[in-house]
């Protein structure tokens, strides 16, 4: 299968970001994450700041939600609930970025956006040495050592949660991907080189 697309879902401070933007780099393939909120507030004039307070805050299934509101008659759109509504709104523009081609896209439930088009390649990165989790989020985020723990539990249970509320799996159950990297175990130069090879394979 030719790979046309990475979706690509990371633990905090496993260097996910960072490594999809090099790979972005080195291959001229555009790599979208906080853009796709930037679209998605352009399009339906609202802030980046909300939808991300949506995606903190997410509650139920946007999924369970839109299977109820298809098999009801005569109802509004208005009727499904905002996090419906996000959930939707964000798809429709990873869509559309997929298709001016090839992509590497962050979060936001790509691979659900993707599922129906040829050459989506799952991707989770992780980072399994803890030390080096911790020293990436103190000296490259700038999260102040007291409250590192803190802040990378709550990023990763509300990415979490984002994700079972899209998708209705777990973001952790490795079934859902096609390639997962450690990035303590093979380091972030090897996980690129992995990724770009995924492109021309």
């Amino acid at each position: 299968m030719k790979i046309r697309y990475l979706t690509i879902e990371r633990e905090y401070g496993s260097g996910g970001t960072a490594i999809a933007k090099r790979v972005s780099a080195e291959t001229g393939i555009p790599c979208y994450g906080r853009e796709i909120l930037e679209a998605t507030a352009k399009r339906h004039n609202t802030t980046v700041e909300r939808l991300e307070q949506y995606e903190e805050t997410i509650t139920g299934s946007a999924l369970y939600s839109l299977h109820v509101f298809s098999q009801m008659q005569n109802t509004s759109p208005d009727m499904l609930t905002a996090d419906a509504h996000l959930f939707l709104a964000e798809q429709s523009v990873i869509r559309s970025l997929a298709a001016r081609g090839p992509a590497i896209f962050l979060g936001h439930c790509a691979a659900e956006a993707c599922k129906d088009m040829p050459g989506v390649l799952r991707v989770f990165i992780r980072c399994s040495d803890m030390t080096q989790k911790r020293r990436r989020i103190i000296e490259e985020y700038h999260i102040p050592e007291s409250k590192a723990e803190t802040v990378r539990k709550q990023f990763d249970r509300k990415r979490a949660n984002y994700f079972y509320g899209n998708t209705m799996h777990r973001w952790d159950d490795w079934k859902q991907y096609d390639l997962i990297l450690d990035s303590g175990i093979l380091e972030r130069h090897n996980c690129v080189q992995i990724l770009k090879a995924c492109f021309d394979a």
